[in-house]
């Protein structure tokens, strides 16, 4: 796997717009830049998965390349939040809840986002100030 100097990597859906939010959200309180992105669409979401034979990643999931392991869903979302600031960190606690409970509230989000949230008709493009934070 290549080697990406200890940081993570959240792959998500670029049209979603929860996605988007989500991701902007981890960028203020990842004082420590921790996570690297891209987007499921791209290729290299696709390259990076390709390194994970028996995960398929579906677009309604956020993903999350941490340790040379593959978390999916709610359980990437609350591995998330161990690194961020602000207290958000606690959120990590959640993860004592099972992981059917937690995805079957995670699946009933996802399958409504674009109807709640909206939809891109192309993957957000970042600034030049975190344009290196997101793998393309």
């Amino acid at each position: 796997m290549n080697n990406f100097n200890g940081k993570s990597i959240i792959l998500f859906d670029g049209v979603c717009n929860l996605c988007n939010s989500s991701v902007n959200f981890i960028i203020k309180h990842d004082k420590k830049e921790h996570f690297l992105f891209a987007s499921l669409q791209s290729d290299a979401a696709k390259e990076i998965l390709l390194q994970f034979n028996s995960k398929i990643i579906e677009l309604n999931s956020i993903a999350l390349i941490e340790g040379g392991k593959v978390y999916e869903k709610s359980t990437a979302a609350l591995n998330i939040t161990k690194h961020l600031s602000n207290f958000y960190y606690l959120l990590y606690y959640f993860i004592v809840i099972p992981v059917f409970i937690r995805d079957r509230i995670y699946n009933f989000i996802a399958k409504n986002r674009y109807k709640w949230y909206g939809k891109r008709e192309s993957c957000m493009i970042p600034s030049l100030e975190l344009k290196n934070r997101f793998l393309s």
